[in-house]
């Protein structure tokens, strides 16, 4: 049993492998992998929404297409990005069942492409990373350093998203103090 464990492990880890978009965050490098990635654009002041969740940081118009914008650092739960000179939007296309959905996403800087080999990626932390387990797909390997490789699909997951800008926009019961216990 043990061994179609590892076996079914090592399967996953071969799949990961492919060229992985490097970005800075926080000052921290981050990988994304190449095939959801449309295109990367200098930074634009997204139009505020009401009534969505911290991370989401408004829309854009790229070409004609509303574009929704995600703040990378504000979904892993730190503060929000400081816009400086080489911020940029990365596109991204996510497939959600049979549909596709592009959004942008905030990031301090893109540094490089690199290819990482099967041999070159372990299997995610299941603590310590600083961010939810699901979220990492894996931990590449480069110059004796680990980098996070991100499961961009769960980090912009449109099902826990959309649900979290219902639980945003339900009003807020006068005189409550808060969820009973």
């Amino acid at each position: 049993m043990e061994m179609l464990a590892a076996q079914e492990s090592s399967t996953s880890l071969r799949s990961w492998a492919g060229q992985y978009l490097i970005v800075q965050l926080q000052g921290e490098a981050f990988g994304l992998e190449i095939s959801g990635v449309r295109e990367i654009i200098a930074y634009i002041v997204p139009t505020l929404i009401p009534m969505m969740p911290d991370f989401v940081v408004g829309v854009i118009n790229l070409r004609g297409q509303v574009v929704p914008v995600i703040d990378m650092a504000r979904r892993f739960g730190r503060p929000a990005t400081q816009i400086h000179k080489r911020s940029c939007i990365i596109i991204i296309d996510l497939q959600d069942g049979h549909s596709r959905q592009r959004l942008g996403v905030v990031v301090d800087a893109v540094n490089e492409v690199l290819e990482f080999g099967a041999e070159q990626i372990e299997a995610a932390p299941q603590f310590g990373a600083g961010l939810r387990t699901e979220f990492i797909r894996g931990m590449g390997k480069i110059n004796g350093t680990f980098m996070i490789l991100l499961e961009i699909d769960k980090v912009l997951s449109m099902e826990e998203m959309s649900a979290l800008s219902v639980i945003a926009a339900k009003p807020v019961e006068s005189g409550s103090a808060g969820p009973e216990v």
